[in-house]
């Protein structure tokens, strides 16, 4: 590796921790904040459910393109989904800055199942950040050894947290007040 590369990488991996920090507490923060006197954005929810659909299935169709060579169409995919995550997070900050949270109201073992893909969904969406930036940051700089390293563990964890999101929302989309 040369020393330019390094050095950009190091300012790459330093922007990286900070937003991987960054995102999850303003998220965090944010979440437990309402607008007063907000008009609830309830629309929102099956728009960004749908981004999350949208997302799973363009990161199957880069996983395609990039194994059939197609490497440009394979970078316009992925620079999509990570468009597309950014715009789902905004919707569920908004979403949730507007309307009260959803109880779920299932119950027996279906609601040991909801919880579960809830609690790995959330859990895994947080663990995807830096692990996202850091395959495109790999990618970016031409280390495409490197990128093809960490997207065999990037990949499957984004792709299922893009599912679960469609998932959860199917499961609890009949307890929203509407």
């Amino acid at each position: 590796m040369t020393k330019e590369i390094s050095v950009r990488e190091k300012r790459f991996n330093r922007w990286i921790t900070i937003i991987s920090i960054v995102i999850p507490l303003v998220v965090a923060l944010l979440f437990g904040y309402k607008i007063p006197n907000a008009e609830p954005l309830s629309f929102l929810p099956p728009i960004y459910a749908s981004i999350n659909g949208v997302t799973a299935i363009l990161l199957i169709f880069a996983v395609w393109a990039i194994k059939n060579g197609k490497r440009n169409l394979h970078q316009k995919a992925m620079t999509t989904c990570i468009g597309l995550s950014l715009l789902f997070l905004i919707m569920y900050v908004a979403y949730h800055m507007t309307s009260e949270s959803t109880k779920y109201g299932g119950e027996g073992l279906i609601q040991y199942v909801y919880y579960f893909i809830l609690i790995t969904h959330i859990v895994l969406s947080i663990a995807v950040i830096p692990l996202v930036l850091r395959t495109y940051a790999k990618a970016y700089l031409n280390d495409f050894e490197a990128h093809r390293k960490w997207a065999k563990y990037t990949f499957p964890i984004w792709l299922y947290v893009a599912i679960t999101g469609v998932i959860v929302y199917a499961m609890i989309s009949p307890y929203y007040q509407h």
